[in-house]
């Protein structure tokens, strides 16, 4: 009888349900603390009456002889037999013509013995179903395995706040607890067992205080409650249980693993993990067997198979790489192995493989903090972060993480300006690292809308260039110089900045990403400044080069320019399938520079097609997506011409009040949606196939009635739209 309350686990207890049915042998597997057991008794007494001789539980957990595992099933069915046979002779013949279903609950330590009892029981009693719970599988042949995750953030949240209401009455989830609850919920996995001693916490500790120790939760997660297993009154023995029962290799393996941030594949777990006393070729066999206990989750993601291990086990892991003394060894791996992904990235990046290395690159993301993380803060060389920041470039312009990106970039040049790298007189030393993440630093405050920044970082890296002979830093100086001229509105100069650099590149025999973008940049310097014929000729240009190398990055930035153009040329059909071509490659690629300028043309081009509404609508989703980005319309008056232009034309249309409420229902979209809603042609077709990955936002604030204030260039605004 259960005596306290069941949270969640419904469409589990279905499933398990079903699969008890259908199979003779249902094995509940994982981690320690999941609730392996109370799923199992749960299912289990919702089957009873399907089972004319009755639900049966043998607590396999409590016998640590081998020996006596056959007693204790004897014992649980309440058997009895004086006549000194062997125990299995005595279940086979009183069970012989029964129909019942025996739950075998924790034989993970007695895998072996359990495996061949079960196995014989099986397959002389045909009544027999055997619902078994473990930290790993029986392995023997008509095994149904049940992996049981931890509880979702709902349940879990339940859990808690019912536990903690036991041992602190009154104690309710509400606005004012609502966000601490969740982080406990998030960092503790959602391990139910975890939880319940956190909840017991509650007696001495606040939630503050509870999350505050987290950081060392086995010490902090003691007390269970007197009738629990031996290996739940702690959350340090339940996860040391699971320890125990691994092999040497399996705990060094288990240890090294800890390195790694979120999801692996195994090759980075061959590279970092292995050494003289775990060769690579033997990682993948001790990995499956820590998969098979629980320890490691195997899940199917965009770039391939990775693996994964909970946060309170990749802990439990750290403590012993650090008694082993090898934690520094392992990260320098750990970060030689993902600068190694980063520079494989770099060069694909220009190439037919640029969509699988956005997907590489965000499948691995947690793992790049973790290496930048150390890169920038703990390694003896500051080239190290510098290098892995820089190289990144493509992540944080091209898949929307540009105040990511700044962040680290700012961090490894403020370290190495304690630390200097040693200068390279021929700009291929060490000093084209440090001007490499420079020019990079200043360009994404160019895209920040961060003028002043922007311009100290590019004029330094021109200097620093010019003094070292570095003619690739030279060129991309130049370039970003551009940049920042075209949202400054010097169209003048941004032509002539743009052009220069480009004609550095042509030089150097240079052609990729940066070159292909600087001419799209070229193509909007012309158009702003009135030559719409050879900026489209350079649009048309990059579209052709982007087809050829297989580049869909730039590519999305061309179809802007061609888009720009032709509404300006009086054809908003043209354009709206242009510019919903640009935007789902963008919106792929989660870059949201493209995107959000996309959405604000795609606006211009609805209002114009007599859309007001929808306009509007569009107007307030960029309104939410450009506090990611930076300064609304990096506060260029040529790039706010569209948008002042669409909210005269849509404001007249609908009225102040109706104009205001679509710009305010657009803010509340999710940008997916509103992305999703951008693409659909103004006929009401479907979008262009293809599937989006969440857009790294900031979260919505409330919407300002005039999401970009600054009336732009109204005589600007008035020629285009003629």
């Amino acid at each position: 009888m259960e005596l306290t309350t069941f949270h969640g686990r419904e469409s589990e207890l279905d499933r398990l349900r079903h699969e008890v049915i259908r199979a003779r042998l249902v094995t509940v597997t994982g981690t320690g603390g999941v609730g392996k057991s109370r799923v199992a008794a749960r299912a289990a007494e919702q089957l009873k009456e399907r089972f004319s001789d009755g639900v049966w539980l043998v607590e396999a957990s409590a016998s640590h002889d081998p020996q006596l595992l056959e007693h204790s099933v004897v014992a649980a069915l309440r058997l009895t037999d004086h006549s000194g046979r062997a125990p299995l002779t005595t279940l086979l013949e009183h069970l012989a013509h029964r129909r019942l279903l025996l739950v075998l609950d924790g034989f993970e330590h007695l895998v072996e013995e359990s495996a061949r009892l079960v196995r014989e029981l099986l397959r002389r009693l045909p009544g027999l179903r055997v619902l078994a719970t473990g930290r790993r599988p029986l392995g023997i042949a008509g095994e149904q395995l049940f992996p049981l995750a931890p509880l979702a953030a709902p349940d879990a949240a339940r859990l808690f706040t019912d536990r903690a209401a036991a041992v602190r009455p009154g104690f309710t989830l509400g606005p004012d607890n609502h966000e601490q609850v969740a982080d406990l919920c998030h960092r503790l996995d959602g391990i139910p067992l975890a939880l319940e001693l956190a909840a017991g916490r509650l007696r001495t500790l606040s939630l503050p205080q509870m999350l505050e120790r987290l950081d060392d939760r086995f010490a902090l997660l003691t007390g269970g409650t007197r009738d629990a297993p031996p290996h739940h009154q702690t959350l340090r023995t339940a996860v040391g249980w699971s320890h125990e029962l691994c092999s040497p290799r399996e705990r060094l393996l288990w240890a090294r693993l800890s390195v790694f941030a979120g999801a692996f594949d195994l090759e980075a777990a061959e590279y970092v993990c292995s050494g003289p006393d775990l060769p690579a070729e033997q990682v993948l066999d001790v990995l499956a067997q820590l998969v098979a206990q629980s320890l490691v989750t195997r899940e199917d993601a965009p770039s391939g198979v990775r693996y994964r291990m909970l946060d309170t086990l990749r802990a439990y892991g750290a403590y012993w790489l650090a008694a082993t003394g090898q934690t520094r060894r392992l990260r320098e791996r750990h970060r030689d192995w993902y600068t190694g992904l980063v520079s494989w990235c770099e060069l694909e990046w220009f190439s037919p493989r640029q969509e699988e290395v956005a997907l590489r690159i965000t499948d691995e993301f947690a793992n790049l903090r973790a290496a930048l993380e150390f890169a920038v803060d703990e390694d003896d060389d500051p080239r190290h972060g510098l290098y892995l920041a820089g190289t990144l470039w493509f992540c944080w312009v091209g898949c929307g993480r540009i105040q990511e990106g700044r962040h680290w970039l700012e961090r490894a040049l403020e370290r190495e300006r304690y630390d200097p790298v040693s200068p390279g007189g021929d700009g291929t030393g060490d000093s084209a690292v440090r001007l490499r993440a420079l020019g990079l630093a200043g360009y994404l405050a160019v895209l920040r809308g961060d003028t002043v920044t922007a311009l100290a970082a590019l004029h330094e890296c021109l200097e620093e260039a010019e003094r070292t002979g570095d003619e690739r830093a030279i060129a991309y100086s130049l370039l970003r110089m551009g940049a920042l001229a075209l949202i400054s509105d010097d169209v003048r100069r941004a032509e002539e900045l743009l052009s220069g650099a480009l004609e550095r590149y042509a030089e150097l025999g240079e052609l990729n990403s940066h070159v292909l973008l600087g001419r799209v940049e070229l193509a909007l310097a012309l158009a702003f400044g009135g030559d719409l014929q050879r900026a489209i000729a350079l649009c048309e240009e990059v579209r052709r080069e982007c087809a050829e190398h297989g580049e869909l990055w730039a590519r999305a930035y061309a179809l802007f320019g061609l888009g720009f153009a032709a509404w300006t040329q009086g054809e908003p059909a043209r354009a709206g399938a242009l510019l919903r071509e640009g935007l789902a490659i963008s919106a792929g690629f989660r870059d949201l520079v493209a995107t959000v300028l996309m959405l604000e043309m795609l606006a211009l081009v609805a209002v114009s097609e007599d859309r007001a509404r929808e306009a509007a609508v569009l107007q307030g989703a960029a309104g939410r997506l450009w506090p990611s980005v930076g300064m609304p319309l990096f506060g260029s008056r040529y790039f706010n011409a569209p948008h002042s232009e669409c909210e005269r034309r849509a404001r007249a249309a609908l009225g102040e009040g109706s104009y205001l409420e679509a710009v305010r229902e657009g803010a509340a979209l999710t940008p997916e949606v509103a992305v999703e809603r951008a693409l659909r042609p103004g006929d009401g077709g479907p979008a262009p196939a293809g599937g989006l990955l969440p857009l790294p936002v900031e979260p919505a604030a409330t919407p300002h009635p005039h999401p970009f204030p600054g009336e732009g260039d109204a005589g600007y605004g008035r020629g285009i739209a003629s």
